[in-house]
């Protein structure tokens, strides 16, 4: 940055994005051959591919904008739109999920007996683990923003507290919604409902994984001093994405386990 006479920073060549689309690629290759052939070795090349290079990818940024002081204002500035944008795709994700939901709910056909939900589905009662489920995330919202305001107030033993106490919780929604999965009484081959169902609740629950994943990357890089109280859009990023995630299960629980039952 020395001799650089502008804000801005130019990004040098890497190999990680053309890498990681073969990576979706070949992940996205073995699901579908799991689905029907039920063999795994394609699957866990994809995913083994994709950790690895998501793992050297997050490194590099890691390293240009703390240590290399790549990151001024003006690239932050552009980060957060960029991140802005993303979430605001992912709303559009999952409001094609909702549409799907409610058009076949106001529109049942003969073929899942006129009614909704379809004859010879039980659904999950929404009282017991869905409304545990939403108290837990409920809670990692505030905790999660309590590690942010402790990050600006410089106080690093309430950050890595608050943050380790978001993980637990989206470990502990995870494990309460594979109990779920596991002891529903319908698959997500069980028409219209059962698919939707699936679809929507699963990929939500990947976008958890994802946002706890994230947010252990930044309790890591808390531990090793890389946040400051006016450098920290990686951790802010991982914020951002938690909330999102928290408004995209009260909608699910409003639509699909309460409404929807």
């Amino acid at each position: 940055m020395t001799h650089q006479m502008h804000p801005f920073h130019m990004v040098n060549p890497s190999p990680w994005p053309i890498l990681a689309a073969t990576a979706a690629y070949i992940l996205t290759s073995g699901l579908v051959a799991w689905m029907h052939t039920k063999t795994t070795t394609t699957l866990n090349l994809g995913l083994t591919t994709m950790l690895l290079t998501a793992y050297q990818w997050w490194r590099d940024i890691i390293r240009e904008g703390t240590l290399q002081g790549h990151h001024t204002k003006k690239v932050q500035k552009g980060l957060r739109y960029g991140m802005i944008l993303f979430i605001m795709s992912e709303v559009l994700f999952f409001f094609g999920f909702f549409w799907a939901f409610y058009f076949l709910s106001f529109n049942p056909s003969h073929l899942i007996g006129l009614q909704w939900p379809p004859k010879g589905i039980k659904p999950l009662s929404p009282f017991e683990v869905p409304l545990l489920n939403t108290m837990v995330l409920l809670a990692s919202g505030f905790t999660v923003t309590w590690a942010h305001h402790s990050i600006m107030e410089t106080s690093r033993k309430n950050t890595i507290s608050a943050l380790t106490i978001t993980i637990v919780l989206g470990l502990y929604f995870t494990l309460l919604q594979a109990t779920e999965y596991i002891e529903a009484s319908f698959t997500i081959s069980d028409g219209a409902y059962g698919s939707t169902f699936f679809l929507a609740t699963g990929f939500h629950g990947l976008h958890v994984i994802i946002g706890t994943t994230f947010l252990t990357i930044c309790l890591l890089r808390q531990a090793l001093f890389h946040f400051t109280s006016s450098h920290h859009f990686g951790f802010e990023a991982a914020a951002w994405y938690w909330h999102f995630v928290d408004m995209v299960w009260i909608f699910l629980f409003a639509s699909i386990y309460w409404w929807g039952t």
